[in-house]
């Protein structure tokens, strides 16, 4: 196994594991993404989108391969740029935004690669 496998592997961990801290913890979340859910609600789309979606997002390259890591590291690429464009146009260049943006990055590309 080379060490971009293994870096694959890892970035699809790093991502069930974000969806399960959201999935289990959906107020913790709150404070690094600035998303505020209103009741049950709100929590249910945390649970479900930052949870459920991220979850299934990082199992399923490490059962279906290689075309599967390459749709979620455009996935976190498209994320990035996204997240860059609307820093600057909604003023919003914060640390947890910067954090959130080299993150994406860096897992775009090893996942890509």
């Amino acid at each position: 196994m080379s060490l971009i496998q293994i870096l694959q592997i890892v970035a699809a961990l790093a991502t069930i594991a974000t969806g399960l801290f959201s999935l289990l913890a959906p107020r913790k979340v709150t404070g690094f993404t600035g998303l505020e859910p209103v009741g049950g609600r709100g929590i249910t789309e945390i649970r479900a989108v930052l949870g459920a979606l991220f979850i299934a997002l990082g199992v399923a390259p490490l059962f279906l391969g290689s075309t599967a890591y390459l749709m979620l590291g455009i996935g976190y690429l498209a994320i990035a740029a996204v997240r860059a464009v609307s820093m600057i146009i909604d003023h919003s260049v914060v640390r947890s935004n910067v954090i959130s943006l080299v993150t994406e990055i860096v897992l775009g590309v090893v996942l890509v690669l």
